[in-house]
């Protein structure tokens, strides 16, 4: 559908966002030469970019969105630069390396000139702050255009709430190479959880926390008003088999007392 009035247009297409990991620290570190490295890498970027057949959309402090008419292009173009901007920190180890955090998702967006807005893009700009310093973080659906394409694996990282997005989003993420060294995921403070798995767990856990102290009030309610027939059981059926729905795919069970000790 196009608004003829508002010029804007509707598009599926495969959006590319990019940061830069920790860009202030560099920034107060060394003011000029993060400016000029950044201007380099970008360079690097925006020419992969072209020749993957991307256009590039906006670039905004340390940031840059691209579009992608094909996934497979977009995550092979994600791939190429995660490998070309190590081997450029790898050449000059007496300055900080700078590392870029990658999300890519597919999608449809609105287009008004040569700029992108939309769910599509939030998702995208959401994927790529999960992603690790040096790694590339896609969605479900465009793991779902490339998983038999390319011939690397994929990590899957949970069903991601996002702000503003109605349903939960599923990220992957990509291995991009074993020869590859990438520094550890930053690990928030006051977080107390140690992996994807863990949070999982505790969002699971919260889950079935709830619906506890629902069924012990329905447990009351029955006492209350019919302590003769015991009906409070039934919807506790029920609780137990969503929370066994809910369970987080691929995560042990046992991680469940393991993560409590």
């Amino acid at each position: 559908m196009t608004d003829q009035a508002s010029g804007i247009r509707r598009k599926l297409i495969t959006i590319f966002c990019a940061d830069v990991q920790g860009y202030s620290a560099l920034v107060e570190r060394d003011e000029v030469g993060t400016v000029t490295r950044l201007k380099q890498y970008r360079e690097i970027m925006v020419d992969l970019i072209g020749r993957h057949h991307g256009r590039l959309i906006n670039t905004w402090g340390d940031g840059l969105v691209a579009e992608f008419g094909s996934p497979v292009e977009a995550v092979f173009c994600a791939v190429e630069t995660q490998r070309r901007l190590a081997t450029r920190n790898a050449e000059d180890p007496a300055m900080p390396p700078m590392w870029f955090r990658i999300g890519i998702n597919l999608g449809d967006v609105m287009i008004e000139g040569s700029d992108i807005y939309g769910e599509g893009v939030n998702i995208a700009a959401r994927l790529e702050s999960l992603a690790e310093p040096g790694g590339i973080c896609i969605s479900g659906t465009v793991f779902e255009q490339v998983r038999k394409k390319l011939d690397i694996g994929f990590d899957f990282l949970g069903d991601r709430e996002i702000k503003n997005i109605a349903e939960p989003v599923a990220a992957y993420r990509v291995q991009i190479s074993p020869g590859i060294a990438r520094p550890a995921p930053v690990q928030m403070p006051g977080s107390g959880l140690e992996s994807d798995a863990d949070a999982a767990i505790a969002k699971w856990r919260g889950q079935a926390w709830k619906l506890g102290v629902l069924a012990a009030f329905l447990l009351i309610v029955n006492l209350l008003t019919s302590p003769g027939r015991m009906w409070f059981y039934w919807p506790l059926l029920g609780f137990a088999f969503f929370l066994l729905m809910r369970w987080p795919s691929g995560v042990d069970p046992r991680r469940l007392w393991q993560s409590r000790q």
